[in-house]
């Protein structure tokens, strides 16, 4: 990831007090995830790229699972307990930042698609020639519901800055919300944070108090602005849905501009981590899980699961077909309906076009694996790997019992259990001789029809 300059070093804290009562889960909310990864994570990803100095998480309840979540990252866990409003939340961070004088990111871990520019333009904005006290960004939903206002004056400065209980009808009628993200220097936030109070409707310290306060000290704030989409905060499943929805349109959209095509763009989902490559096709009602690589000139056909897997060049995936960890198509390979393949290597153009399991191995260039085969990776207790070589030949309805080597051009007859590994071209023929009883079926038939009218 390529790094973005700031103007100052800068720590990010991140609110995520909030009890999250109406997700009605016992994960913390800011751990629910969209397109497979957590809402936090996201966030964090976000400013990844700007080089944080430090990143704090302030939360209440649920700090175990949050500290779990950023511990490989290296951020701190504050707690606010009890919650006395944004503004006391954000207090709860200066412990951990204490000796810094760098500037302050201020998020909100349920408003998680805030992008990397957009919190490089409040850092910067905070350091141009005007100097403003704080940058709150801004932005102009279809409809302001009950969000905060922020009235400008004529020079386009903060004049104002209201909770919607707290506002007038005349200062609701403004358009332009505060999102409650904000950049400040530390060495004005903390003093800031100390005279803010709790008169207000709902008996709260306010974070956008602070910016009045300032601006009582002669010192104005700036405030940029940012689409409603990249500022929709998560309070419920079903917000949680509308982000997923917003952010799976967006992702369909570059894919496309990328260079691949989306028969039905929307039944086609997305992880956050997908990379699609050029002239790949996607038929409807295919579901990418985290992991997942796909290389150019890739079909792939309706109704298909991918998760940590890789499709190389040219490769022919589905109908209803399922890509597990570590399953990796080569080029020009096909896996075809209801086929599963987990941690298995297929090489060039090797085929399993129908109703099979490959699990734990390797399948050679240009094998081919018959209908209705199974790799007998599993003996209850521990995990084996099956190797059919290159240009080997696994006839229908054969349970490959790992662990075994299918040599390079050997032919497995079709019905076969293979136990013991078979040498390079040759025939495995490992079932009961065919033996035929002439006139059998006809005498049991006879029979079994007596014994019905009997009523035995």
């Amino acid at each position: 990831m390529t790094e973005i300059a700031t103007p100052r070093p800068f720590a990010a804290v991140i609110l995520a007090a909030g009890k999250g009562t109406r997700m009605k889960s016992d994960t913390h909310k800011v751990l629910h995830p969209i397109a497979g990864r957590p809402m936090l994570l996201h966030l964090l990803a976000s400013i990844e790229a700007l080089a944080p100095v430090a990143e704090v998480v302030v939360v209440g309840a649920g700090r175990e699972q949050v500290e779990k979540a950023v511990a490989a990252r290296g951020a701190r866990v504050a707690l606010q307990e009890p919650q006395h409003g944004t503004a006391h939340a954000v207090q709860q961070a200066q412990a951990a930042l204490e000796g810094f004088d760098g500037d302050v990111l201020i998020l909100y871990g349920d408003v998680p698609m805030v992008q990397t520019e957009t919190c490089a333009r409040m850092l910067a904005r905070l350091h141009d020639a005007d100097r403003p006290a704080a940058v709150v960004l801004g932005f102009r939903p279809a409809d302001p519901l009950a969000y905060g206002r922020i009235l400008l004056d004529e020079q386009g400065m903060i004049a104002r800055m209201v909770e919607y209980k707290d506002a007038t009808e005349q200062e609701r009628a403004v358009d332009l919300c505060n999102s409650g993200l904000m950049a400040v220097r530390a060495a004005d936030l903390w003093p800031l944070l100390g005279r803010v109070g709790c008169d207000n409707a709902a008996g709260e310290y306010y974070l956008p108090d602070i910016v009045m306060l300032a601006l009582a000290d002669g010192r104005v704030s700036a405030v940029i602005e940012a689409e409603a989409w990249e500022v929709a905060g998560v309070n419920s499943r079903a917000e949680l849905a509308e982000v997923e929805a917003a952010w799976q349109d967006r992702r369909r959209r570059r894919a496309m501009a990328d260079g691949a095509s989306l028969v039905a763009p929307h039944t086609v989902w997305f992880a956050w981590d997908t990379a699609v490559g050029r002239d790949v096709t996607i038929e409807p009602n295919v579901v990418f899980g985290p992991g997942v690589e796909v290389a150019d000139g890739v079909a792939i056909k309706a109704f298909s699961h991918f998760e940590g897997a890789r499709i190389e060049a040219g490769a022919q995936v589905g109908p209803f077909a399922r890509l597990r960890p570590g399953a990796v198509i080569g080029e020009q390979a096909h896996v075809g309906n209801f086929v599963e393949v987990k941690n298995v290597t297929m090489g060039a153009g090797a085929k399993a076009n129908h109703l099979t399991y490959l699990g734990d191995g390797e399948v050679g260039a240009r094998a081919n694996i018959g209908a209705g085969t199974i790799f007998c990776n599993y003996d209850g207790f521990f995990k084996y790997r099956t190797i059919v070589g290159e240009g080997a030949f696994v006839g229908s309805n054969s349970a490959l019992v790992a662990p075994v080597t299918i040599g390079r051009g050997a032919i497995v007859a079709a019905g076969s259990t293979v136990t013991q590994d078979v040498a390079a071209d040759a025939l495995a023929l490992v079932r009961p001789e065919q033996q035929e009883k002439p006139g059998w079926a006809a005498r049991f038939r006879a029979r079994s029809s007596e014994r019905k009218k009997a009523g035995g």
